[in-house]
């Protein structure tokens, strides 16, 4: 009766042990990502300081010399109101005098 349990605690303990080492095969990767992302980020950064230099010495220059001749255009509108005003206060004098004129019926 003694036989059986020997045969049973042999092949369990031997099946647990190569799992272990195959778990330590992965971390070399992450190490080839941090090279390749930091040599990307170097180039650009000096090729944005020749941009903004060029287009504020070039705009300044022919805007100024748009803007002085319509100054003096304008100062030719303000004739026309000058004759509205005249017109209007000469047609209110004559209807007040006709009314005046409407008593004398009732004296005949």
């Amino acid at each position: 009766s003694p036989p059986p349990p020997y045969y049973s605690p042999s092949p369990k303990p031997t099946y647990k042990s190569p799992p272990p080492p195959y778990v330590y095969s992965s971390p070399p990767p992450p190490y080839y990502s941090p090279s390749p992302k930091v040599d990307y980020k170097s180039p650009p950064p000096p090729y944005v300081y020749s941009s903004p230099p060029p287009p504020p010495y070039y705009s300044p220059s022919p805007k100024h010399a748009y803007k002085s001749p319509p100054p003096p255009y304008v100062y030719n509108s303000p004739p026309p109101p000058y004759y509205s005003p005249s017109p209007k206060p000469t047609y209110k004098s004559p209807p007040p005098p006709y009314v005046y004129s409407s008593p004398p019926p009732p004296y005949y």
